[in-house]
């Protein structure tokens, strides 16, 4: 009976020891989910972030280049001051270059012998009439004439009024030729308060336009155009909008 009793314990104990069936296998978790998700994210902010930036400065070049870049100026930059000259003006005093500084210069190198310079004479005159009240903006014209003797008939013709700008005469070209280079008229440049030569047009323009007005508004602020232009070709850091605008 014993003998018994322990084989049945003994086949008790072999059943409670067997090992339970073998569970279906589970697949690995994929841990690398996760830390690729927040990469792909980050990339995609950081794309996000970077496109609306480069949007923003796009946006930014071209408010302050809009003026530069559609008038299609034959020099832009700020690599040029203007330099040191002291002419009479129709009456017989001295304008220094020293006495425009502190204002916005429209400055216009003109001959009664060139007939484009007489064409865009009421433009001229119309530029100076806009801007009559900014007073940090003086529009200067230079004839290489002899002197108002020379021109007093020709601006009575053309403009039927005393001229609402200043007329300097350099009869010898020591100024427009010698130091601005200029020998094909007209010609006008743009100069900031502090001397800083901004912009030159060759030719005659539509000076009473909407555009030129900005330009000099925008020069007053002091506001940099990134844009450089060589013989009208735009150039550096804002180029390609230039070219969007239809630049040269």
């Amino acid at each position: 009976m014993l003998d018994m009793a322990t084989k049945g314990g003994a086949k008790r104990s072999q059943s409670s020891r067997r090992e339970a069936p073998p569970q279906a296998p589970v697949a690995p978790r994929n841990t690398w989910i996760g830390p690729v998700a927040q990469l792909a994210f980050v990339a995609a902010a950081a794309t996000l972030v970077y496109s609306f930036v480069a949007v923003a400065r796009e946006g930014e070049v071209r408010r302050k280049c809009g003026s530069v870049c559609l008038l299609h100026p034959n020099y832009a930059g700020a690599n040029r001051r203007l330099p040191s000259f002291s002419l009479p003006d129709l009456h017989g005093q001295q304008v220094t270059s020293d006495s425009l500084r502190g204002k916005v210069v429209v400055l216009n190198f003109w001959t009664k012998t060139c007939g484009p310079c007489l064409e865009e004479m009421p433009e001229i005159a119309e530029l100076a009439k806009i801007l009559r009240d900014r007073k940090d903006v003086a529009v200067v014209t230079i004839s290489i004439d002899d002197g108002p003797a020379a021109v007093k008939d020709t601006l009575k013709s053309i403009l039927r009024e005393e001229p609402p700008f200043s007329v300097l005469f350099d009869p010898e070209s020591q100024v427009v030729g010698a130091k601005f280079g200029t020998h094909l008229f007209p010609e006008t440049w743009i100069i900031d308060k502090r001397g800083v030569i901004r912009a030159r047009f060759d030719g005659a323009r539509e000076w009473g336009s909407s555009g030129v007005v900005e330009l000099v508004d925008e020069v007053r602020a002091d506001t940099y155009c990134p844009v450089t232009v060589r013989e009208g070709r735009p150039q550096g850091e804002g180029a390609q909008i230039c070219e969007s605008f239809g630049g040269t």
